[in-house]
């Protein structure tokens, strides 16, 4: 697609702030050794915000120092639109990259650079898109929202959400899908289960309590409950229609002599839209408990994180019918997870919509074509218009 003459002639000022994104690591893992503070990143926001009119407000996440989100707002109102990205990237191997994935590269019409697509690319197109409306001009408030660690923990957009804030009517996420509406996705859940027995020789049975035996019989029990819900559950938006229950990684004993005092299975659930994160780990419990009485095993059910809840915005709410217009695509599913949920707790009718594709995203060599600079910006400029004029 052709670019239009403003946002050609904007082009060097886009690539040279997406150039200082992409220089400022951000990176949040859950090793330490690879995780950065995302402070660096929120000030620059908020620098180019300030002098268009923003009203900028940089918050800290509780229990997370380092960590920051930033929203800030043009106008005032009790509806607007919020455009929402994550200031942080995932970790990288430098070895498979063909350029410094902290400085921009330009070749074969694209942007090479750790979080071009996913999603640093997404802020300077997003302050392009705004640079054509002032206080004055606006009925309604345009925020841009930038958060932290949602690569990782989530934290960022959890936080928001018990804080209360922002206030709005409308959000869209600028995740990577290559510009095509997002309106549902599947949830995320990594469990935690451990039977804790006693040890013994093994020439006697009865000298211990085999933790291995009992998580043998609660596999079982989590296969069949799998099997139940794939008949119960079906979405046909989605390509993998029913939710999914992946046996991850089981670790267990230390000996072929010895009963087997401690077995410890790590799994994935994915629950789709309608499907209760809380209601699915208390039908896992009522399954594996007694089995752990019956063989009298210690029992350790927790979540490896908090999780995140499936999410679905129905296809006839006014955002979806306003992104498809625009657009030209039909609102669809995907499989990978997004902030969306915590923006829906806090009542705002949301959709997942931005530039670059999710097979670009926690990739060596990842990029951004430049032909998704200017349907972009003239897409979030009629947002913006839909919502806020």
């Amino acid at each position: 697609m052709a670019q239009s003459a403003d946002t050609k002639a904007a082009v060097p000022e886009l690539r040279d702030m997406l150039a200082r994104l992409i220089s400022l690591p951000s990176i949040s893992s859950a090793s330490p050794e690879w995780d950065h503070s995302n402070e660096a990143v929120v000030r620059t926001l908020a620098e180019w915000l300030e002098p268009l009119g923003f009203v900028v407000e940089i918050l800290e996440v509780p229990g997370m120092p380092g960590k920051f989100n930033l929203i800030a707002t043009l106008g005032r109102g009790s509806g607007g639109l919020v455009l929402s990205g994550h200031t942080d990237t995932v970790p990288f191997d430098d070895k498979r990259w063909h350029s410094d994935p902290f400085t921009l590269t330009e070749r074969d019409n694209r942007w090479y650079g750790l979080g071009t697509c996913d999603m640093k690319g997404f802020f300077p197109l997003a302050i392009e898109a705004a640079k054509a409306y002032s206080d004055a001009s606006l009925k309604q408030p345009l925020i841009i929202l930038a958060t932290a660690d949602e690569e990782s923990s989530m934290n960022g957009a959890r936080a928001l959400a018990e804080a209360g804030k922002p206030k709005a009517r409308y959000a869209v996420i600028g995740e990577p899908t290559s510009l095509r509406p997002v309106r549902m996705h599947k949830g995320i859940m990594m469990e935690r289960l451990k039977f804790e027995g006693q040890s013994g020789h093994s020439s006697n049975p009865a000298l211990g309590r085999n933790a291995m035996e009992g998580m043998h019989e609660a596999l079982t029990e989590l296969l069949t409950l799998r099997s139940q819900w794939q008949q119960q559950y079906r979405n046909p938006n989605f390509e993998v229609q029913f939710p999914t229950l992946n046996l991850g990684c089981i670790h267990g004993g230390d000996n072929p002599n010895r009963i087997c005092a401690q077995c410890e299975l790590h799994f994935d659930l994915r629950p789709l839209p309608g499907m209760a994160m809380e209601d699915l780990r208390q039908a896992i419990l009522a399954r594996v408990q007694p089995v752990a009485e019956r063989r009298e095993l210690g029992l350790v059910f927790e979540p490896l994180f908090d999780g995140v809840p499936p999410f679905e915005t129905p296809a006839d709410a006014v955002l979806v019918r306003t992104c498809e217009k625009l657009t030209g695509h039909t609102a669809h599913a995907v499989a990978f997870a997004t902030e969306a949920p915590w923006l829906q707790k806090l009542g705002l009718e949301t959709l997942v919509m931005g530039p670059g594709s999710i097979d670009q995203a926690h990739q060596p060599d990842e990029y951004l074509e430049l032909t998704q600079l200017e349907p972009t910006v003239r897409i979030l400029r009629g947002l913006i218009e839909e919502f806020c004029l």
